[in-house]
């Protein structure tokens, strides 16, 4: 693909460079937290205002429209300004795009604009204790109930869930299809006493993660997605959206916090250190070729004009560059570096769930060697 920005990509490239710069929010605070929550729902309102939220959906939506590669500037632009992400990422990411995809019209009517304004936060309900990288394999229940569903199981790793309206679930509705044609994607209200969200306490101290235990919630036909049985199609709409939101921002991020780290080996008089050098030049190169896969990413979906399982390289690239980076950091620091409140020791414990969230390093693996590369399954 042609690198070079038209005038009006450039043009566009100006505009959100010279917005954000008057109008960040300054530093965003501890994700999770309630302070973090209030902050993010007012910077997402401001973007929406102007225009920024949701800035790939269709403009009959409230979205901008942007092309694909406006998309791309954009999200680097948010990356290179080092502006928080939006309250409803998850609802902006992956809840949008399926309810715009798979949806009713009177879906879309409903959902759509209260996930732009940050008034209804979504999370997502797919990973259980025994159906984390193999979702097809849960066992969270929906039972057809005079007009609706109810649904008994549970569900793990769910983010935000604290403070959600809405729950992005999949369930098995029809026990004895094959598992992967007895599912259904359901929109739960969280706003129910059947419904227990219980923290999940993580290795930083924080709870970003929680527990859903249903017993008989309630859902009414009309937030059935996809139709009944289709579950699993509508699923892979929202995890292919979920991946693909990475690539190029996610290169400059990285390289962001790499001339951080950069500056910290200065600082400690290890510049010049050869093996601290190999290392840097190691993640240096793994950010470069994150972004140029970016790219080529980018150009397939292009021609297709959907997300591929192409997005899984740079989940699976991020992943592993971000704990190499921390786990760097942590080197040069020394005993400083296990300081419970340093910055640094922050970053290196979060990232080691990096190559589990979003889908597991080992998963991602086998979707790039089946369904990019064409090797033979496993099993």
């Amino acid at each position: 693909m042609d690198l070079t920005l038209t005038a009006e990509e450039a043009a566009f490239r100006d505009e959100v460079r010279d917005w954000l710069a008057e109008n960040h929010p300054g530093p965003e605070p501890r994700y999770g937290t309630a302070e973090w929550l209030g902050h993010a729902i007012e910077w997402q309102r401001k973007l929406h205002a102007n225009g920024y939220a949701g800035i790939s959906w269709p403009a009959e939506y409230g979205g901008r429209g942007a092309t694909l590669i406006e998309q791309a500037i954009f999200s680097e632009e948010m990356a290179r300004a080092n502006a928080p992400r939006p309250a409803n990422v998850l609802g902006i990411v992956m809840g949008g795009p399926v309810v715009i995809a798979h949806g009713t019209e009177q879906q879309r009517e409903r959902f759509l604009e209260p996930i732009l304004s940050a008034e209804e936060i979504w999370c997502q309900g797919f990973s259980e204790p025994e159906a984390g990288s193999d979702l097809a394999s849960l066992k969270t229940r929906a039972v057809r109930d005079d007009g609706g569903w109810r649904v008994t199981g549970q569900k793990v790793w769910t983010s935000l869930a604290q403070w959600a309206k809405w729950c992005m679930l999949v369930a098995r509705t029809d026990p004895e299809a094959p598992k992967h044609k007895g599912l259904t994607y359901f929109l739960l209200d969280m706003e129910q006493d059947e419904i227990d969200v219980r923290p999940l306490r993580q290795i930083t101290g924080e709870a970003e993660f929680n527990e859903l235990f249903f017993e008989s919630a309630w859902i009414p036909d009309e937030n059935v997605v996809g139709g009944v049985g289709n579950g699993w199609a509508v699923a892979i709409t929202t995890l292919m959206n979920e991946r693909a939101g990475l690539g190029a921002s996610a290169a400059l991020a990285l390289r962001s916090g790499l001339a951080e780290l950069i500056s910290l080996v200065n600082e400690r008089g290890l510049g010049g250190d050869p093996v601290i050098r190999q290392r840097i030049a190691k993640v240096q190169i793994g950010i470069e070729a994150l972004r140029l896969g970016a790219l080529r990413t980018l150009t397939s979906t292009m021609k297709t004009g959907t997300p591929g399982p192409e997005g899984s390289i740079s989940k699976w690239e991020w992943a592993e560059l971000n704990q190499e980076m921390t786990n760097l950091a942590t080197d040069v620091l020394g005993a400083e570096g296990l300081t419970w409140a340093g910055e640094w020791t922050h970053r290196f414990l979060r990232a080691q769930a990096n190559s589990i969230e979003g889908g597991t390093s080992d998963v991602l693996k086998n979707i790039v060697a089946e369904r990019v590369l064409g090797l033979p399954r496993l099993r």
